[in-house]
């Protein structure tokens, strides 16, 4: 299940701010089609979803598949088409499946604990918080959940609209420290245009404190960006991966955004995913070689 580029390569060395690749998993056979990945804030094993026959794959630390769950197929606990994943701090995994537009929680084992179905028009993007509750972007219906739950019962205890009126949301990640949450929106564009994306930082109360859409962005910055994935590093600074230039970005801290400073420019196809471990080494999801790419210090 690893390629086996672990501490070398182009790529690592020319990744800037004193990054380099450390490992890279999966590739086209283990991996098709990647679309989310998650990092287990305790054991550091990493969660990846794609489209393969299990739909779930964990990676140990060191590189190795330890399990693989999910069923594609339609019983209650099995995944259509899984668009994001993210791990709690009690050790569950928690997907966002398009293809019935559910959230569907189970533990490390592949055990299925728990699904939502009612309420969600296309969910898609979602992250934990520090009390295992989950923040759920819903795409179609512009808005944001909070998801309260006592997975190891199986039991929902609530299921929030916490923001609306956004446009497409799709990404979003929660500052473990703050209870800042940010987003990206998706904006449909006129004509051929491929459109535009929004990134916007909420407080933990929900209040709007930045925004920046590409367009914006391209005053400050050099070249487009169109961001798929973002997460907060261990500072509280805001991290974007970028499909135009195949780069991972720092956008700085709320109080400071937007900044520019790109932490990884080479190397990268088409990256989707972002998360940090808790040794905080920077984990992108490339799906242009669907493959898991992890950073650390040098």
């Amino acid at each position: 299940s690893a390629l086996g580029c672990s501490g070398g390569g182009a790529a690592a060395a020319a990744a800037p701010a004193g990054l380099g690749l450390r490992l890279c998993l999966g590739g086209w056979g283990s991996l098709l089609n990647p679309t989310g990945v998650a990092a287990c804030p305790g054991s550091g094993r990493l969660a990846v979803a794609h489209d393969g026959k299990k739909r779930i794959h964990v990676f140990g630390p060191s590189g190795f598949c330890l399990r693989r769950f999910g069923e594609r197929g339609d019983a209650s606990n099995d995944i259509k088409y899984p668009l994001d994943v993210t791990v709690t701090s009690d050790g569950h995994v928690v997907v966002t499946d398009g293809g019935d537009c559910s959230v569907k929680a189970f533990d490390f084992e592949g055990r299925g604990v728990l699904a939502v179905r009612e309420g969600f028009c296309l969910p898609w993007g979602l992250d934990a918080t520090p009390k295992s509750e989950v923040i759920v972007t819903d795409s179609e219906a512009g808005a944001l959940y909070r998801l309260a739950a006592d997975f190891q019962r199986g039991e929902l205890k609530k299921c929030q609209m916490i923001r609306s009126r956004l446009v497409s949301p799709r990404a979003v990640a929660v500052c473990q420290t703050s209870g800042a949450v940010v987003v990206i929106e998706h904006l449909k564009a006129r004509g051929p245009s491929k459109g535009s994306t929004r990134v916007k930082i909420f407080s933990a109360e929900m209040d709007l404190i930045g925004q920046m859409d590409s367009f914006g962005l391209n005053l400050v910055f050099p070249s487009r960006i169109y961001a798929t994935a973002v997460a907060f590093d261990k500072e509280g600074r805001v991290i974007v991966t970028d499909v135009c230039s195949q780069a991972v970005i720092c956008l700085g801290k709320p109080e400071e955004f937007p900044i520019f400073n790109p932490l990884i420019s080479h190397g990268l196809s088409y990256p989707v995913g972002l998360t940090y471990t808790a040794n905080n080494s920077l984990v992108v999801l490339d799906s242009g070689d669907h493959s898991i790419k992890v950073y650390s210090s040098t």
